[in-house]
């Protein structure tokens, strides 16, 4: 008989299931699809004393993922919110970031900003001004040092406590680090899920979900990320990833408006009085460009 666990860790056609009891599982999928992510429960057929065959995905919530002509990567199920992490060195995309927020906002998944190395100076305050539009559009930005553990527990706990938060976020941010600050077993952990998963020191490329110390929640850590394709988005998705074209949108002329170039544009309007970022307002339309040419083949 089929029992329920939860994914906590997924590389390739493997993936790490813990049990109620704690224990963990090393689990692949029943048939060559492989479409399980990290925080999805499933049902599992044990084999064994420690193996598994995944019967079935339970319902989920929500599911967190990106889509280019190439692949569809999933990064999270069941998540309540999602924490961006970026610094001022290297610097971060601006449109890496935007998307990765379009995505958050298309499966109303709330979405935090969290910019990393405070410690910067200077740079860290340049950083932050390019956040000024976001956080005008409702996109909360909280401020940490990762070099100090304790200044980024007491900024983050109250955010995540009794939350399941997917961390994401380009390479080199600091996200580790963090990581390490928020949940101080995190190796302890990793090497455990690698040890159920078989896979050895390549398991560092995969997701990972820790609970938070005393059961105070769970983090779900994700590779860092280079590209975010949406293509799964339709434009009534991708407008709504962009909360400062809501009310700029019902002064459109036209109920079908794309907001590119048609007369009567309420975005293009408030684009022309400085109300929308010309920045932003580009992103949108390299995004929507992007998902009608792939769309004509």
């Amino acid at each position: 008989m089929p029992l329920q666990g939860r994914i906590v860790a997924a590389h390739g056609r493997h993936y790490t299931v813990e049990m109620p009891d704690g224990a963990l599982l090393k689990c692949f999928p029943r048939g060559k699809k492989s479409e399980a992510a990290v925080g999805d429960k499933v049902e599992v057929a044990v084999h064994g004393n420690d193996e598994g065959v995944i019967h079935r995905i339970l319902a989920r919530r929500n599911l967190l993922y990106r889509s280019d002509d190439m692949r569809v990567k999933q990064f999270a199920a069941n998540v309540d919110q999602l924490l961006i992490v970026i610094a001022p060195e290297p610097p971060f995309s601006d449109d890496l970031l935007g998307r990765a927020l379009v995505a958050a906002r298309a499966i109303d998944l709330k979405a935090t900003i969290v910019l990393n190395k405070a410690d910067l100076g200077d740079v860290f305050e340049q950083a932050r001004a390019r956040l000024q539009a976001l956080e005008t559009a409702d996109t909360p930005v909280v401020s940490v040092s990762a070099l100090s553990p304790q200044n980024t527990r007491d900024t983050l706990m109250p955010l995540i406590a009794h939350q399941c938060s997917l961390l994401l976020g380009q390479s080199a941010m600091g996200k580790s680090t963090l990581l390490n600050a928020l949940v101080p077993d995190a190796r302890a952990a990793t090497q455990a899920h690698s040890q159920a998963l078989g896979a050895g020191r390549h398991t560092t490329t995969s997701t990972r979900l820790y609970h938070l110390p005393d059961g105070q929640g769970d983090l779900i850590d994700s590779p860092g990320f280079q590209a975010f394709g949406l293509l799964h988005l339709e434009r009534e998705d991708i407008v709504r990833g962009f909360p400062e074209f809501e009310q700029a949108v019902r002064e459109c002329r036209f109920y079908n408006c794309s907001h590119r170039h048609e007369p009567g544009c309420g975005v293009l309007a408030a684009v022309e009085r400085g109300e929308i970022s010309p920045e932003r307002h580009a992103l949108y339309m390299r995004i929507l460009s992007e998902n009608e040419g792939q769309r004509r083949y």
